[in-house]
């Protein structure tokens, strides 16, 4: 049995039902539950407010929002008023976001590596509670500070994951945040190579691996009829690869894979078409990428992606009953 599981929902739910699940991971042990925010459906805060607000222990993070369309005051008072709402119980879970929909809305991501620095720096020091002057080339901010005159005015305990893939992100990851939120969509041994760059950013800021915790979101489709959870799976990957390629060249996925499926789906991609292109994406693909199965066979991939580095998995349900996924899993 696993010590640490965590839950991570995005938008296949009714959000009032998200509601019930998350309770239902808290009296099973689950540690956390993690709020996607990607694609232009869900935004991360209004559900963290939701599960924090039904809830007494579990943490609650945003699993990711991005650095790039909330200014650093009003993203730090935004955790401030979650934290408020959950003291000590909220997580910030941060990344760089991605093309093409970041350059759709009008974001041109330059930097991302100073830009995410300058956001987790400043973001850091006001819920630290100081008053911060900072001109960088993305942040500037004169002579603020979170404005607390009813509540609480001590520094909030506010931990900054950062989710990051490529390898200069992950060693900045290492160098200034406080947690890792490692990828979905890659084998455990990518691992390897990302616990590489993250210590080459621990040793400049004169830490360890064991100083920086390592969550990892995990596509997890459970069924006792194993295939129907890999046929599951299969329709996430064939949608997921085509959206967000640097995934598939950072699991090892053939580019002209990719291109077969990003040929069929359009954007925002259709159910009819990612059956079209769903065969692209074959079995050995799913069983090396995701824990989908049975729930030994889901147990079993979980645990290889422990026994490579990561410290807790968050656990992504596609399809079935989520409350099997969280019996799967429960700690207790």
């Amino acid at each position: 049995m696993l010590k640490r599981v965590a839950l991570y929902l995005q938008d296949a739910h009714d959000l009032r039902d998200g509601l019930d699940y998350v309770r239902y991971a808290e009296e099973k042990g689950f540690e956390a539950v993690w709020q996607a925010e990607s694609r232009l459906v869900r935004d991360a805060i209004v559900p963290m407010a939701a599960y924090a607000a039904v809830t007494d222990e579990i943490k609650v993070g945003s699993g990711v929002i991005n650095n790039w369309t909330r200014n650093i005051g009003l993203l730090a008072a935004t955790y401030l008023t979650l934290d408020d709402l959950a003291p000590d119980r909220i997580i910030c879970g941060i990344g760089a976001w991605w093309d093409p929909l970041a350059k759709n809305v009008g974001i041109e991501r330059e930097s991302p590596l100073t830009a995410m620095e300058e956001t987790v720096l400043v973001m850091r020091r006001l819920l630290n509670m100081e008053r911060v002057s900072f001109d960088g080339d993305f942040v500037h901010v004169n002579n603020i500070e979170l404005d607390v005159v009813h509540g609480r005015r001590e520094p909030r305990n506010v931990p900054i994951y950062i989710g990051a893939t490529g390898p200069k992100m992950l060693q900045l990851t290492g160098r200034i945040a406080d947690g890792v939120v490692l990828n979905y969509c890659v084998p455990p041994e990518y691992n390897h190579k990302a616990l590489e760059q993250l210590q080459k950013g621990l040793k400049e800021s004169g830490r360890t691996l064991d100083d920086l915790d390592r969550p990892q979101l995990v596509v997890c489709s459970v069924d006792e009829d194993g295939d129907k959870a890999i046929e599951t799976s299969r329709e996430l990957l064939t949608q997921y690869l085509a959206q967000q390629p640097h995934i598939a060249k950072a699991s090892g996925v053939s580019m002209d894979v990719v291109a077969e499926i990003q040929s069929i789906l359009g954007w925002p991609a259709t159910h009819e078409q990612i059956m079209k292109a769903k065969h692209f994406v074959p079995d050995d693909l799913v069983h090396r990428i995701t824990a989908s199965g049975t729930p030994d066979e889901a147990r079993a991939k979980v645990q290889e992606y422990m026994d490579n580095g990561a410290t807790c998995p968050i656990l992504y349900p596609v399809g079935g009953n989520l409350k099997v996924l969280i019996d799967t899993f429960a700690t207790k």
